[in-house]
């Protein structure tokens, strides 16, 4: 009994030290998959372990330490890009946080070259739509606090957003509909823009940024 009382305690203090893991994290500690397996159970039951999608796990004494030190949006952009690879932040999240979409989004918002999918865990809602490999550009690499983190640029981030709703946006109302803080884009930004709406080669998107700008 104790045996195992140390055993499960060993799995568990190194879960707490990882930001994600899996179960083969912890082949190299314990030799019996089935008692690991058990733990595993045990402690996600227990509200100790996250399952954050099929196989990969967190802890809710890490997730704390996170929210302690202030890193927890930071720790969440990094699940994003972790969960589904290749994928970078984009769209609504990115566009809240340079104050161009008004309304504060409820999700975790990415882009990837897969096909569109939706996470769900104790953490959020992490979405992932689908876009062609020849537009996966646009995103900057940056490292926060020991983590590696693939973010749209902010005009990137609206091209994105704009392409993903293209046959959705017939008229320049409905483009006015979206309320976008068109402002805070510099004429970088737009230039920016500009240049994925060539590359995309749509007239459609070319009509809808200029209904924005108007």
């Amino acid at each position: 009994m104790r045996n195992d009382k140390n055993r499960s305690k060993t799995i568990i203090e190194l879960a707490e030290k990882l930001p994600v893991f899996t179960f083969n994290d912890f082949l190299g500690v314990e030799e019996s998959n089935s008692y690991l397996r058990m733990v595993l159970h045990r402690y996600e039951k227990s509200g100790k372990l996250l399952r954050l999608k099929k196989g990969i796990y967190t802890t809710a004494a890490y997730v704390e330490k996170m929210r302690n030190r202030g890193e927890i949006e930071i720790f969440t952009d990094f699940l994003a890009n972790f969960l589904y690879p290749p994928s970078y932040l984009s769209l609504d999240t990115v566009l809240y946080r340079h104050n161009i979409l008004t309304e504060i989004p409820v999700n975790l918002t990415s882009v990837s070259q897969n096909k569109t999918a939706i996470f769900t865990n104790n953490l959020g809602n992490f979405i992932y739509h689908t876009i062609k490999p020849s537009l996966f550009i646009g995103y900057e690499l940056s490292e926060d606090s020991g983590f590696s983190i693939m973010r749209a640029t902010k005009a990137k981030a609206l091209f994105d957003f704009l392409y993903l709703r293209k046959n959705v946006l017939p008229n320049k109302e409905t483009v006015s509909e979206l309320r976008l803080n068109v402002e805070n884009l510099t004429r970088s930004d737009i230039k920016e823009v500009r240049r994925y709406i060539a590359l995309e080669g749509s007239k459609k998107l070319k009509k809808i940024f200029n209904y924005l700008l108007d």
